[in-house]
C-alpha cells in the first residue's frame, strides 16, 4: 500500500483505486497505529472503528489482506518511545500517528517506513514536515490547525467581545504535548495584527 493511498482514506478521497488493488492480491499488509489515548478511551474506539470501516470500504479487510497493529500510549512519553520502536520492528507498510508526540517518537525510530499523521497542530512550525504541500522525507499527513490561525482566533474573539483587552491561556507545560504548547504560546504571544487584541 502506498503512502498516498493510505492518506486518501483520511482525506475522504474515495477516488483512489484501492478497492481494485486490494482484490488483485491477497497478500497481508501490516498497518501500525500509534495513538495518544488509552485503549479504553472512547476516542480510541472511534478512531479504530472509523479506520477499519474506511479501509474496508476500499477493499482492505481486517484479517484478509490487512492487519492492524495498535499501540495506545495513554499520553505517556515513555510508552510513545517503546511502542514506536515495537511498531517499526513489525515492518508495517505504513504507520498512522495520531497526535504530534506519536510522530516525534516514530521519527526517532525510522526514516524508511511511511508515517501518516493526523490530529497534529502546526506540523511545519513543529519541524515535523518542511511544508504541507511538500512534506519531504517519510512523514506526511493532515494538520488539525495551522499556527497562523491562532491570530484569527484572537481577531474573532475581539469581534465577539470588543472590550476584551487581555487573553489568558491555560495549559500544563509538563504534558506530552509540550512542543505543541510552545508553538501555540509562541503564536499567541506574537504582536497582534492591527485591529486585533
Amino acid at each position: 500500500m502506498r503512502r498516498r493511498e493510505f492518506i486518501a482514506v483520511f482525506g475522504g478521497a474515495a477516488a483512489w483505486p484501492l478497492a481494485g488493488y486490494a482484490k488483485q492480491t491477497e497478500r497481508m499488509r501490516r498497518v501500525g497505529v500509534l495513538m495518544h489515548f488509552s485503549a479504553s478511551d472512547p476516542r480510541s474506539q472511534v478512531w479504530v472503528t472509523t479506520l477499519r470501516q474506511a479501509l474496508a470500504h476500499l477493499g482492505w479487510d481486517q484479517d484478509k489482506n490487512i492487519q492492524f497493529d495498535y499501540r495506545f500510549a495513554a499520553g505517556d512519553l515513555k510508552l510513545f518511545e517503546t511502542y514506536a520502536a515495537e511498531l517499526v520492528r513489525l515492518s508495517p507498510v505504513v504507520i498512522l500517528a495520531i497526535t504530534s508526540p506519536a510522530v516525534f517518537a516514530l521519527r526517532e525510530q525510522t526514516h524508511a517506513v511511511p508515517i501518516v499523521f493526523v490530529n497534529c497542530p502546526d506540523p511545519v512550525g513543529l519541524g515535523i514536515v518542511q511544508s504541507l504541500a511538500h512534506p519531504g522525507g517519510n512523514i506526511t499527513g493532515f494538520a488539525s490547525y495551522d499556527a497562523a490561525l491562532i491570530g484569527k482566533w484572537l481577531q474573532l474573539l475581539k469581534e465577539i467581545a470588543p472590550n476584551v483587552a487581555r487573553v489568558a491561556i491555560i495549559f500544563n507545560p509538563d504534558t506530552p504535548l509540550r512542543p505543541t504548547n510552545r508553538s501555540t504560546v509562541r503564536s499567541i504571544s506574537l504582536p497582534a495584527p492591527s485591529g486585533s487584541p
